[in-house]
């Protein structure tokens, strides 16, 4: 009698009237490929081709309260990440520079909301064909939040800039921030 398996656990059911779609579709759909285990509540969403929304857009349904309270949202993690220093001269000059650890004599100058121009001292032959690399995030992104992310980039993982970043002939606002 120890041999007989214990029965499989009941999967909550949930009732047809108010509950959303999703919602009424058996877990084990939402279950995670590696742990088997029920997702958290930690949007992903990197994982979905934002590629219908229109350039500088989040998409249907967003009002402008809810653009508001994003922008705002975003200037506080921007601020936060830069530092109040850093976060002033961004306000007073209206970009921060960083010098490349890779390409000597190479400065790389980040805007809010525009593509990373890439400055070289005189003498010093430039990286790139052009001078502006333009790197779009995956999802759409306040401005703010997402300078804050390339500011670290830049800083910290400047290969992966290197190894993604599309060098263009112009300047331009990016596409998939508002």
């Amino acid at each position: 009698m120890d041999d007989i398996p214990a029965p499989p656990p009941q999967e909550p059911s949930y009732p047809e009237s108010g509950a959303p779609w999703w919602a009424r579709l058996p877990l084990k759909v939402f279950r995670t490929a590696d742990t088997g285990e029920a997702p958290s509540s930690i949007e992903r969403p990197w994982r979905y081709s934002w590629d219908h929304l229109p350039k500088r857009s989040a998409g249907l349904g967003f009002s402008q309260e809810d653009y508001d309270d994003a922008r705002k949202r975003a200037e506080s993690v921007a601020r936060s990440t830069l530092g109040e220093e850093l976060w002033q001269q961004l306000q007073r000059v209206g970009y921060l520079e960083l010098q490349s650890r890779i390409f000597p004599g190479v400065t790389y100058r980040l805007r809010v909301g525009r593509r990373i121009e890439v400055r070289c001292t005189p003498g010093v032959r430039p990286p790139w064909r052009y001078s502006w690399l333009c790197i779009n995030p995956t999802y759409p992104l306040p401005e703010a939040e997402f300078f804050a992310h390339l500011y670290l980039y830049v800083r910290d993982q400047e290969e992966e800039i290197v190894r993604v970043a599309a060098p263009q002939p112009w300047d331009q606002a990016l596409g998939r921030t508002f």
